[in-house]
């Protein structure tokens, strides 16, 4: 393929490792551990893989021999900057174990084990994509591995292939479908283990174990900088309020550590917002009073940031969307009538079908926003909460509440709005240095786990804010991480989000802020993310770390 002149000098950066993969390792087993909740549960669906000790790698003082493994790799889900740098460690890691030892890549995400859609990944391909983002040396998917079936496909072409282990790298929906597989495995002594990588930009796979999620890093850096262009556009032409829809369809942390890296006028928290039983009418009047205090100023400008998943948050909302979903649920009779309207009159009568209290939200919001609630429908008959302009719903309400505050005399300044939306720009970017050597490291940790036979575990490296040298390695039974929650009308066990901590370091410096980023443009241009330099500039971490760690 051909390849840029920044690609070419990438490929030639050595990642960072612990110090403790760097040599011989030897395992130290901890405490035995226990899930997050529902410990009785979870204990009965995972007899073979529950209350399994934490892991952590110190240098041996002898080489042991050993044997070689031949390892299957699965890239699952969303795609997130350093998943070929987990390959590549997991590639140098299999290696340094036995030179004999093979990795195969299937192909395409999970369905590719079920369908036996596979390639050998040999140093050749691996060299082309060291320290690249993007998921392309195989490709992702989201089939999701939840039947017997499945796992029993999977497992002849792990036999096919001679196969001691499969890692899966993706979030928590795939890390809990690793450790079902992994029981599944262990129960019928197939012989095959399976390890699993946390990655997600979300954020929302962490823990006292997993630190960070893969990706997240890069992401953010990314989005920051788009932030701090637009944010020194507003600054220079002073017209405009910049609503920015950010990617966390189940959490903040995006958002937040994007306000912490850039200080914008306004950042919307979903959890704080559920949090405290906020109304789509608080929120709007939050935003408007902080617009008529900068207007106030003369500063007719400004940006906000607002996650992707809000709505979903907002309790009168949530309410809405539920009654929306039973009112148009397919084959019902109201979905019918509701078809057979003109689509001139459909809203009116949606909102005639709702309680009152749902029916009044339905009838405050923009006609265009409504009428994506009626509309856009997933396979299941729900709405499609990820397609709802969230940015632009806020703009146009905070403009009806500016208007009436002008009428009342209350707003004597100019609203003027540009809308955008940051997910897929961040999410194939070339890693950051920190994502480089923290994915590299999770790989290699991944392999030292299945040299020494270990199965239903993520690779976890830790420390992250110290250098590299002093991260420490090892693994976290995936069974600590989950509870039982209701999915699709049935408890399943699953691994549990990580929401923002309205408790935690990160969001308590925010709301020490925020007041002063409203009211003033105490904007920071971040700039692009930078590989080559001095090492407090290309080898920060996140500030979410850093105040979570400091």
């Amino acid at each position: 393929m051909s390849i840029s002149a920044l690609q070419k000098e990438r490929a030639k950066y050595q990642p960072k490792l612990p110090k403790s993969l760097k040599g011989d390792v030897k395992l130290v087993e901890g405490a035995k551990t226990e899930s997050v909740a529902d410990q009785k549960d979870i204990a009965e669906l995972f007899p073979n893989t529950y209350g399994m000790p934490l892991i952590s790698f110190e240098a041996a003082d002898a080489a042991t021999e050993r044997q070689p493994v031949n390892v299957g790799v699965i890239l699952s889900g969303g795609q997130a900057p350093g998943g070929h740098n987990v390959i590549s460690g997991i590639f140098d890691g299999i290696k340094n174990i036995h030179p004999d030892s093979k990795l195969y890549g299937f192909l395409g995400g999970p369905g590719g084990l079920v369908d036996h859609k596979y390639m050998e990944l040999t140093a050749d391909i691996i060299d082309e994509y060291r320290n690249t983002g993007g998921f392309d040396i195989i490709g992702s998917g989201r089939t999701k591995l939840e039947e017997e079936a499945q796992f029993d496909k999977g497992l002849e072409i792990a036999k096919d292939l001679s196969l001691n282990a499969l890692v899966i790298i993706g979030g928590d929906d795939s890390n809990t479908n690793a450790c079902v597989l992994a029981e599944y495995y262990a129960k019928i002594d197939a012989g095959v283990q399976v390890i699993g990588c946390p990655k997600t930009i979300d954020g929302d796979l962490k823990n006292e174990m997993i630190e960070t999620s893969f990706g997240f890093d890069t992401a953010t850096k990314v989005y920051s900088e788009l932030i701090g262009n637009i944010q020194r556009d507003a600054n220079s032409a002073k017209k405009y309020w910049h609503f920015i829809k950010l990617m966390g369809r189940s959490a903040s942390h995006i958002g937040l550590e994007c306000a912490l890296k850039t200080q914008p006028n306004i950042t919307l928290i979903s959890e704080e917002v559920a949090e405290k039983k906020q109304t789509l009418g608080e929120v709007v009047d939050y935003m408007a009073g902080i617009v008529a205090n900068r207007a106030a100023d003369g500063n007719n400008f400004g940006v906000a940031l607002i996650p992707e998943g809000l709505i979903e948050f907002i309790p009168e909302m949530k309410t809405l969307i539920s009654e929306l979903n039973d009112l148009l649920a397919e084959g019902t009779d109201t979905e019918k009538e509701f078809k057979m309207l003109k689509k001139s009159h459909r809203n009116e009568w949606v909102a005639g079908q709702l309680t009152e209290t749902s029916s009044n939200v339905f009838s405050s919001l923009p006609s265009g926003i409504a009428t994506q609630l009626t509309l856009d429908r997933d396979p299941h008959g729900n709405v499609q909460v990820s397609l709802i302009e969230t940015e632009k719903l806020l703009g146009e309400m905070v403009k009806t509440r500016l208007d009436e505050m002008t009428e009342a005399g209350e707003f004597l300044g100019k609203f003027g709005t540009q809308y955008h939306f940051f997910g897929y720009e961040g999410r194939c970017a070339a890693p950051s240095n920190f994502d480089a050597d923290y994915c590299y490291s999770l790989g290699y940790t991944a392999s030292v786990l299945i040299s020494e036979g270990k199965t239903g575990y993520m690779a976890s490296v830790r420390n992250t804010t110290a250098a590299a040298d002093e991260w420490i390695a090892g693994g976290v039974p995936v069974t600590m991480m989950m509870n039982m929650e209701k999915r699709h009308g049935h408890m399943k066990p699953v691994i549990q989000k990580a929401l923002v901590e309205l408790d935690g370091a990160p969001y308590k410096f925010f709301v020490t802020k925020r007041g002063e980023w409203a009211t003033g443009t105490e904007f920071v241009y971040p700039g692009p993310i930078q590989y080559f330099g001095p090492t407090e500039v290309c080898d920060q971490t996140t500030e979410t770390l850093k105040l979570e760690q400091a």
